[in-house]
Order: C-alpha cells, then sequence, then structure tokens
C-alpha cells in the first residue's frame, strides 16, 4: 500500500508539474489563460481496530481538477484598429455554422476578402443588421461572419431620428419668429435642409412648422417652403420656462412624415426627438435669446470605405469622405454559466460543453458581458511568481514520495531478510 499511495503522489505531482511548464511556455500567448491543478484524495481503507473513532488509512492522492482562471490578464496597446481586448467578461465567438468556438484573443485582420478573420483564418462573427427606424445594429437573432469589402461603396442611411437643443425667449411677443436647421438624408443619401419654424402666439406658448424646399419636393413650388406637417403643431412652455405640453398634450417626440421626393427617394419619416431618456425636454422656454445650442440627426451619405475602428460597445464604425462615419457591424460576445466547463482546443480557442453550459451571445456591455478595448490585445494572465512558487511545491512533493518509495522499498527489503 506505501507503495501505490507514493506512485499515485508522484502521478499527481508529475501532472501539476506538467500544467504548470504549460502555463509558462504560453507567458507570451495573446489572451491565454493559466490553468491551476487541485488534488483530492482516494478512498481511505478501514483498518478495523478497538477506537471509537473509525480507523482509516489512505489509499493515495489524485488529480481533482484542472481549470483554466478566467481572471483579467494585463492590456497591451497596438495601434492596430482590428486587435480588440475584452475587458470584463465573456468570449469573442469565431468559425461559422455548427463550428463555432470562443476565444479571448482579439488579434483579428481583414482577409483579401474583406472578412474579419482570426490569427489562423476563421471567420469572426458578429451582427450586420441595421434597425431601419433607429439606425443602430440589431443584437439579436442569428450570427453572421463580418464583410467589409476593402474600398467598398457604403450604401446610403437615411435620416430616421433628428435632435435640436434650442431655447425660446420667453420674452418675445406675440408674432416673434425664429429658426433652426437640421439636415436630413433620404434613402439614396441625397441631403435635404429643413427647417423648424417657431412663432409666438403669448403666454408662453408657440406654434412651430416644419419645412423643406419646395423645388425638392414632387408637387412642390421652386422657391417656396413645403410644409412637411398637416397643420402647425403647438409648445407651451410653464412659468419656469420648462417644456410642458406638445399639440395640446403631454410632451412626447414627434413624428414628422417625409414628402415625396423630387428624385424618387423613399418618402420615409423622421422622429424629432423632444424628450430625452432621463425625462428632460430638448425646448425650453427661459428668458434668454431664442439660440440653437445643438443639433443632431443620424443617418449618412453613400461613401467609400477607408478606415475601420472599433468602439467600446464591439461596433465596427466604417469611416468615408470627410469626417463621416458610420456603424456597420458589432461583434457578438458569448458568457457561460460555467465558463471553466469550457474544453480547450488549442489556438487559443475554447470549445462549448454541457459542463459549461448554454452560451448567452449579445452585444458588448450588456447582459453580464464586459466592454471592448480597441487597438488592444489582452495578454496572457500568467503570473510567473506564481508559477515559480507553485513548481517548488510540486518538485518538493514529487522528492517527498519518490523518497517513501525509497523507504517502503528497504522496509520490504528487512521483511525478507528476517529469515536469515
Amino acid at each position: 500500500m506505501g507503495f501505490s499511495a507514493s506512485l499515485s503522489g508522484l502521478s499527481a505531482s508529475q501532472q501539476k508539474l506538467n500544467v504548470i511548464g504549460n502555463n509558462l511556455a504560453n507567458i507570451n500567448t495573446v489572451g491565454f489563460k493559466a490553468s491551476a491543478v487541485q488534488f483530492s484524495d482516494l478512498v481511505s481503507q478501514s483498518v478495523g481496530g478497538s477506537s471509537v473513532n473509525p480507523m482509516q488509512v489512505g489509499l493515495g492522492v489524485t488529480t481533482g481538477a484542472i481549470s483554466p482562471v478566467f481572471t483579467q490578464g494585463g492590456f497591451d496597446n497596438t495601434g492596430i484598429a482590428t486587435n480588440v481586448a475584452i475587458q470584463g467578461n465573456g468570449f469573442f465567438v469565431v468559425g461559422s455554422g455548427n463550428n463555432q468556438s470562443y476565444t479571448r484573443a482579439g488579434n483579428f485582420s481583414f482577409d483579401a476578402n474583406g472578412m474579419l478573420v482570426t490569427a489562423d483564418g476563421l471567420p469572426v462573427q458578429g451582427y450586420n443588421t441595421l434597425d431601419p427606424l433607429t439606425g443602430n445594429i440589431v443584437t439579436g437573432g442569428a450570427l453572421s461572419s463580418i464583410v467589409i469589402p476593402p474600398g467598398a461603396l457604403l450604401n446610403p442611411i437615411g435620416t430616421t431620428q433628428f435632435q435640436t437643443v434650442s431655447n425660446l425667449d420667453a420674452s418675445a411677443v406675440v408674432g416673434d419668429t425664429f429658426t433652426s436647421s437640421v439636415q436630413l438624408i433620404d434613402s439614396l443619401g441625397t441631403t435635404h435642409v429643413a427647417t423648424i419654424n417657431y412663432a409666438n402666439t403669448g403666454n408662453g406658448a408657440w406654434t412651430y412648422d416644419v419645412t423643406v424646399p419646395g423645388a425638392e419636393v414632387t408637387g412642390g413650388t421652386p422657391g417656396t417652403p413645403f410644409s412637411l406637417l398637416a397643420a402647425p403643431g403647438t409648445l407651451t412652455f410653464d412659468g419656469s420656462g420648462v417644456l410642458t405640453g406638445v399639440n395640446a398634450g403631454a410632451p412626447a417626440d414627434v413624428v414628422v412624415t417625409g414628402p415625396a421626393w423630387a428624385n424618387g427617394a423613399n418618402p420615409g419619416s423622421f422622429t424629432w426627438d423632444l424628450v430625452l431618456a432621463n425625462g428632460n425636454a430638448t425646448l425650453s422656454g427661459f428668458d434668454s435669446a431664442s439660440a440653437t445650442s445643438s443639433v443632431s440627426a443620424n443617418g449618412t451619405t453613400a461613401g467609400t470605405v477607408n478606415a475601420v475602428s472599433i468602439n467600446s460597445d464591439g461596433e465596427l464604425v466604417a469611416s468615408f469622405g470627410a469626417g463621416k462615419s458610420a456603424v456597420v457591424a458589432q461583434l457578438a460576445l458569448a458568457t457561460f454559466n460555467n465558463a471553466q466547463g469550457l474544453v480547450k482546443l488549442g489556438a487559443n480557442r475554447y470549445g462549448a460543453s454541457d459542463a459549461a453550459g448554454q452560451a448567452n451571445v449579445g452585444g458588448a456591455n450588456s447582459g453580464g458581458r464586459g466592454s471592448v478595448v480597441g487597438n488592444t490585445l489582452e495578454q496572457s494572465n500568467v503570473d510567473i511568481a506564481q508559477e515559480f512558487t507553485q513548481m517548488i511545491l510540486a518538485q518538493r512533493g514529487y522528492q517527498a514520495n519518490s523518497k517513501s518509495i525509497t523507504v517502503a522499498d528497504e522496509v520490504l527489503q528487512d521483511t525478507l531478510a528476517l529469515k536469515r
């Protein structure tokens, strides 16, 4: 029994040395996660006796678990736009179809066909569908490979939402007017300048109308503004200059229906963002000169992609033209209930398993998934000081067990020599 128990100790210590050696070998591997070894004792044998408590002798040790340690690795800024790292939980999804796997290594690049791929050529999975109402990437449904052909002509994205942050002077008298302009892009990528016309009707009340040049509208009159509203709307402000009513109702966003454009573009509709998500209005009625401090609108014209960057949400932002950009895709991240149950496949990749549970796939910064850091790679999380310490302990364990075998052998020799 002494031989077998010590032999199991040798085997367990050797296994730990193997794991430590692999950790140290991958100290510079991108996104590598070190493994840790835990031992557990083997079943114990009851030897009888007169003691009140059980009298048992252990039969040795075995390797209880070898588990990856998913602590955060350090970051290395590479300056390469397609290099990304995950800050927090999650894995990138790579491969396609039923051959998907997961990785923390974000050393991606575009291949000759404009597909975003891993270092060993596997396609990186994500989302490519834009919501026609918001212009945002839809992070749901089936994943697909991310493809942005070099020099590709980016399709125009029509405006669906615009916002103006304006103040309407509380000191204005009846009949005073104020105008603010915003650029709207139609489905063909043509830019139209819409004008918001305000007119004071007294006591904190204003009317508004939204017009575009008549020459740009089918049936419009050149030189005459064409109204996009069936009738002018109304705005009311209280004694504190806070917007309290829109069109005789509570403050709410206004949907403006687009006209039949003369160039043949689809009419579409535009949402005038009057109330922010936090409930604050974008219009005020303070005793200050009427002015617009900020104007924004989504949508982009057509253009040739000349650069791609990745933001903290994992969105691929394509730059084209002078100062123009648009989100064209988004990386998918996956989390697992038990990440330590993943199977190491090599090449910095992990495979799913029943022990890990089902992958929870979605966008970054949601559902417990971490954020994405662009131009950066996550380094190995191997701690060389800890590994050397564990190596010493494993070596001493190996030496102690080998000494036990030597002693057991000497005892056996003494026993055989009793008959001499």
